[in-house]
Order: C-alpha cells, then structure tokens, then sequence
C-alpha cells in the first residue's frame, strides 16, 4: 500500500548565515523550500508551499519510495469565512497617501509570486507560498460592518483605499460580490473610495463607480506589470490578461471614472524594459494618471521569488538579485520610509526618470483627479436613537 509520507522539522534559528557579497540570498530554511511537483500546482504563482514563520514545526511532504507523492490531488481554491468585527484598517504609514483601507479577502487567487502581501498569511498559521493564492478567506459582512463603522458619532471621513494588500476583484468576487456591496454602502454614503485592481472586472461595476465618479467620490488604478502575456501568465497565472485590462481601463475612462495605470511592480532585467511601452498603451486607453513601484521582497516573499525566478529564469537569477542590491543598499529589500517604494541607487534614478520622460511625453499626470468628503451622510440605523425634541 503506498502512502505520500510528511516529516516534521523543527526550524533552525530565525537568522539565516551570512551570504558572501554578490551572491544571492539563499532561503532562511532551504531543505524546507521543497517545489512541489508541477501537475499540483498548475495555474498557481509559488513554487512551494514552506510553513510560516511562526509555526515551531514546518512538515515537509516526501516520497517513501512508493511514488506516492504521484497521487497527492493538486491545489484547489477553498474559501472560509472570515468573521472579522470591523472592516476599515488603519495605518499610519508616513509614505502612503491613505489612513485607512478594506480588503473583503484574506489572501489572493492571482497568485503573484512577487505579491507583498504573502507573508500576512504567516498570521494564520498558512503557508505564504501556495496556501496563500488557494487558502481564502472572504468578509461576507463586510458591507454591514461598513455601514455599521460609517455611523460611528466619532467617524470622520477621509479616502478609504481598497485593493491595497489583496485584490478585490480577484476569481471569487465574481460570485460573492462582496466588493460591489461595499460600493454600494459608500455610494449611499457618499464616501470617497480609490480602488487597485489587476482584474478586468473591475469594468462590472461601472455602473456605481460612474455615479460616484460624477460627485468626486471614485477613482481606480489598474496595475499593468507587463505586456507579454507569456511573461503574464507565468508571473500572475490566474490575473487578467494584459490586454484584458487595457480594455477595463478604456470601458472605465469612457465612463467618466478617473483612472491611473500602475506600473508595478518594475522588476530590473525582467520588465523594466516595458515602462515606456504599458505607460502608452495606457496613456492611449484614457488613463491620465500613472504611477510605479519597485519589486518589494519582504519576509517570505524573497524566497518565493527566488524559486520562481529559478524555476522559469534560471539565465536572469544573479543578474536580477545584483541589481535588486544595488537598488535596495546592498540588501534584497530595504523597508526604509521614503525609499521603500521606489529603491535607492543609479538604477533607481535611472527608472524614475525613464518614467516621468514617458510621462511627460505622454500628458500623464498633468492634473490629479481630487475626492471629496463634502457628501459624507452617515449612515442610520446602528444604534440610531431618535431625538426626544
């Protein structure tokens, strides 16, 4: 009888050996960064599925010499509820442009390798790898915990931003619709809202977006990483294509929203080449705003990287790591206020000033589109008692 066999490590110290200069990185487990076999993970971004940081043990599936890992089933999307008692996050970040955000998933079935917000799953007790872009979890009460914090005596309204760490138009908001109930609160509410996207479906709700859009109280940002659907498909397999959001952001623009084409993230000797390209085709689809950010790798996400970069790259790997370095201060990521977004370094500058020439050229960014809060009605019925006068 063949059986697929699990082994339990104890992890070894958090501090991984020091790594010789130029040379990259390795994982902070590397005998625990097993690949898993290609046929499980088909349409999938990682290449492995290591335990969190957190956990004490990490279990590592191997073969007992049956080939029974041959009949382990493939990794399929399984959403949980999430019983969250509040929805709107806050942040005090002295670089982001936002105070507070929403996000109506845990976790993202993209699957971008390069996604900054893997590591969260840590928290959970999952696998930033592939549990992460399998493993949901959904807030089917968000709406109602919105409404419910808008009618707060003490809640005063500013932009919420929304798509800031998982997206909200991911596969499954097809279904759920949990993202179009949140408009739908802000819209009777008249609270401003921005939203980052990657998905094309974002075009669905067109609808509310444009209503809100002719008070000032939307804007949507599409993030456009390549134009190489091969190099697409590989990097965010279960995104939508990029042509697919160049079509969202002209259905979007010809509905009146504001909309600005995210160049993110700028990753060196992989896209960088691109910037010009995505910001015309962008610029041609109505966007009038653009923006970009550079290849982060926090935490877990730089092993990750590492193996799909190996994987899929294998002549790009130290060419990509040497420059990451020389952008990041000699380090794979720097967390630094200030510099954390767009790196630091002659290639740093060298991006930035590619991208404001393209803009330039292109009219982007010549005016900002501006939210108001001046339609802000809070919301009754929480706790709502009628005055005795």
């Amino acid at each position: 009888m063949s059986r697929a066999s699990s082994h339990a490590l104890r992890h070894p110290p958090a501090t991984p050996p020091s790594t010789p200069a130029g040379a990259p990185s390795p994982a902070p487990f590397p005998e625990l960064a097993v690949a898993i076999e290609k046929g499980r993970r088909r349409g999938r971004g990682a290449q492995s599925n290591t335990s969190g940081r957190f956990e004490a043990e990490a279990r590592v599936a191997f073969d007992d010499g049956w080939q029974s890992l041959d009949e382990l089933p493939p990794f399929k999307t399984v959403v949980a509820p999430d019983t969250a008692r509040k929805v709107i996050t806050r942040n005090d970040s002295p670089d982001i442009g936002f105070d507070r955000s929403i996000n109506p998933y845990r976790g993202c079935e993209h699957g971008c390798v390069y996604c900054f917000a893997r590591p969260t799953h840590a928290y959970l007790g999952l696998s930033p790898g592939l549990d992460f872009e399998s493993r949901l979890f959904a807030k089917p009460d968000a709406p109602a915990l919105l409404e419910k914090e808008l009618a707060a005596p003490g809640y005063e309204p500013r932009m919420i931003a929304i798509g800031t760490n998982t997206d909200p138009y991911q596969p499954i908001e097809r279904e759920r619709k949990i993202m179009r109930g949140i408009l739908e609160v802000l819209e009777r509410s008249g609270h401003p809202v921005g939203i980052v996207t990657k998905s094309a479906l974002v075009a669905r709700d067109a609808d509310i977006l444009a209503r809100m859009a002719k008070r000032n109280l939307a804007k949507v940002a599409l993030s456009v990483t390549t134009l190489d659907p091969q190099l697409a498909r590989t990097m965010e397999p279960r995104a939508s294509t990029p042509s697919r959001r160049l079509e969202a952001l002209k259905r979007l623009t010809e509905a009146g929203i504001p909309t600005t084409v995210m160049v993110a993230p700028v990753i060196p000797a992989l896209n960088d080449s691109e910037i010009e390209r995505i910001l015309d085709a962008a610029a041609h689809a109505g966007a009038k705003e653009a923006s970009y950010v550079l290849l982060r790798l926090p935490l877990e996400v730089r092993d990750l990287f590492r193996e799909w970069l190996l994987a899929n790259y294998p002549d790009r790997y130290r060419h990509v790591f040497t420059l990451i370095r020389e952008m990041r201060g000699g380090k794979d990521y720097d967390s630094q206020w200030g510099t954390r977004m767009k790196g630091t370094g002659p290639m740093a500058w060298m991006i930035g000033r590619r991208f404001e020439i393209a803009c330039e050229k292109l009219g982007l960014n010549k005016r900002r589109a501006k939210l108001t809060t001046d339609h802000f009605a809070r919301p009754k019925g929480f706790g709502h008692q009628l005055s005795l006068f």
